[in-house]
């Protein structure tokens, strides 16, 4: 599963993807599909977050999706995932797209991933003040927020950030592109984890959710969509195959599901992914 060869060559995939993230991340964000508008809101000090909620009174169970953008873990532009999240509100969901800190700040693991989990406890928190009866609750993220997203769906102790709300538990968890094996990727994440895997095995186990999947860290209750282009040339779609493998051979529920002609700049748009993570949600 995790060969040398394999691992080169995704390392170096990963160095023009962090080049495409930043460009992308310059380009205007595509126009929002109608539905509820959107407030910001800061979560943590210097952290925001774009609320959108349900604009006709609240049904029972209404899924809670927090969406959390790619960036080759060195930035969290938000602006590219307000198309979908704008098409899942319009569904009917409660949709919070987030921004986190990330590598341009100074951070290293789990600050990342501490101020996702903080996201996804305020979105819970902010449905539930504004009188929703809050469903199944569901992260997504594209790219290197794949992994991120993956790992706050773990719930790992390893994460201890500080957040003024309520813990969530995390009913699903949707990868667009991800990385999910953190072997295959060592190079890219140097920066991430503050130290090569060899001096510091321990942090390098607790943010890859492939080993923790395969050490039995996985909510047996957690449902896991993954999506990803056929034709990704930045992160190869092994990455969802054997992080789908190893999710089921834990007993987890998990749906892939390739993309014909998907990129990796592609797969995360509302004409990509709306209709799948929809249909997906729906049927927690």
């Amino acid at each position: 599963m995790r060969n040398a060869n394999v691992r080169a060559a995704a390392a170096l995939l990963l160095v023009g993807s962090l080049s495409a993230c930043a460009v992308a991340s310059e380009a205007p964000s595509p126009r929002p599909s109608s539905g509820p508008s959107a407030a910001t809101r800061t979560y943590l000090p210097g952290l925001d977050a774009d609320v959108r909620l349900p604009e006709a009174a609240p049904s029972a169970d209404v899924p809670v999706v927090v969406l959390v953008p790619g960036g080759g873990w060195q930035t969290a532009d938000r602006s590219g995932l307000s198309d979908l999240a704008a098409r899942l509100a319009a569904n009917g969901f409660v949709t919070v797209n987030a921004t986190y800190r990330s590598g341009t700040d100074n951070v290293t693991f789990p600050t990342p991933v501490d101020d996702i989990r903080c996201a996804v406890a305020f979105a819970v928190a902010r449905a539930q003040e504004a009188g929703v009866d809050v469903g199944p609750v569901i992260v997504l993220g594209h790219s290197s927020a794949g992994h991120l997203a993956a790992l706050t769906a773990m719930a790992t102790p390893f994460v201890t950030g500080e957040c003024p709300y309520d813990p969530p538990v995390v009913d699903g968890m949707v990868g667009l592109a991800g990385v999910y094996d953190v072997e295959q990727f060592e190079f890219a994440l140097l920066d991430f984890f503050g130290a090569p895997r060899s001096e510091a095995p321990q942090v390098w186990a607790e943010g890859d959710p492939v080993g923790l999947v395969e050490a039995g860290r996985a909510p047996d209750d957690l449902s896991v969509l993954l999506l990803h282009g056929d034709a990704d040339d930045l992160v190869p779609v092994t990455q969802s195959e054997n992080f789908a493998a190893a999710l089921r051979s834990a007993g987890n529920e998990v749906e892939l599901e390739v993309i014909p002609a998907g990129t990796h700049d592609t797969i995360y748009s509302a004409e990509s992914a709306a209709a799948e993570v929809t249909r997906w949600i729906r049927g927690l």
